[in-house]
């Protein structure tokens, strides 16, 4: 008696900063693996499966050199993700998929980006107005938000001194709150330290946890910061990892265009998935 070779999909851990994800080269349309959906949530689930805070699929696209599709670790389909985007960049450069300046199609646009000594620049679509000291209150607290959209919402609130915050209560109920339904929000605590620096940390829905970094969070404070005139371009984002990422920005009046983030990922492992890592 013989026993079948189980079918496996080849993937990818990488981590952004922190924003670890499972990145599946899918070029030739191969994966067939049902509701994707309900792929990514089971595959996503730390300790039970791989483990990560996304999945993207790098597939063809008509309109630039790739195109992804990206699923937060809840299952739900997200227009954009910084870290992300910089961590699909490198390893499309490093399988050959696209050169050291790349474009690639999200739901939030085209995004373009460029590889240098192996560190990622991604340039991001032009963000929202940001929208200054808007004022909500849960739980009889007041916050003062800056809201801007970054490819995906943002709500940033400046404080003294992020490292004792409770991120994830206070972060989940602004996330939740009536101002930000019904799509809700992701949710980025700031304190800036100079002109060129911040720490940043994030509550991100779909993950609806604390992440270790958040690029277009980090995105969005800096923007912030530089609407309150409190920072100059280029702008450091230190986030929960420990690592640095770095904003370039152009400001014309109430509005910011040439956005970049940049920063350095990691690809941890490649392997594959057995059925039952997803079944």
């Amino acid at each position: 008696m013989t026993n079948s070779t189980p079918e496996k999909i080849e993937f990818y851990k990488m981590s952004g900063s922190g924003n670890d994800f499972i990145v599946i080269d899918n070029m030739d349309l191969s994966l067939s693996v049902g509701d994707l959906s309900s792929f990514a949530r089971k595959i996503c689930q730390r300790k039970i499966s791989v483990g990560a805070d996304g999945l993207v699929l790098i597939e063809p696209s008509a309109r630039a050199d790739f195109r992804w599709r990206f699923y937060n670790s809840d299952g739900s389909l997200a227009e954009m993700c910084g870290n992300a985007a910089r961590c699909v960049a490198r390893l499309a450069h490093l399988k050959g998929i696209a050169g050291t300046k790349l474009s690639f199609e999200t739901m939030a646009g085209i995004i373009h980006a460029e590889i240098e000594n192996d560190v990622p620049k991604v340039k991001l679509t032009d963000p929202s107005t940001v929208s200054v000291d808007q004022k909500i209150v849960i739980d009889g607290r007041e916050f003062a938000l800056d809201i801007v959209d970054t490819g995906v919402p943002h709500a940033v609130n400046f404080v003294p001194d992020v490292a004792s915050l409770d991120v994830f209560s206070w972060g989940r109920k602004i996330r939740y709150h009536e101002r930000f339904q019904p799509k809700g929000t992701n949710v980025n605590y700031a304190a800036v330290l100079d002109r060129r620096t911040l720490k940043v940390r994030t509550y991100e829905r779909g993950v609806e946890n604390e992440t270790f970094a958040c690029g277009t969070g980090a995105v969005a404070a800096v923007l912030a910061a530089a609407q309150r005139n409190l920072v100059d371009s280029p702008a450091d984002a230190l986030v929960q990892s420990g690592d640095t990422l770095r904003i370039y920005f152009t400001r014309q009046k109430e509005s910011f265009r040439e956005i970049y983030l940049e920063g350095r990922v990691k690809i941890v492992y490649q392997g594959y998935l057995f059925e039952e890592a997803y079944k």
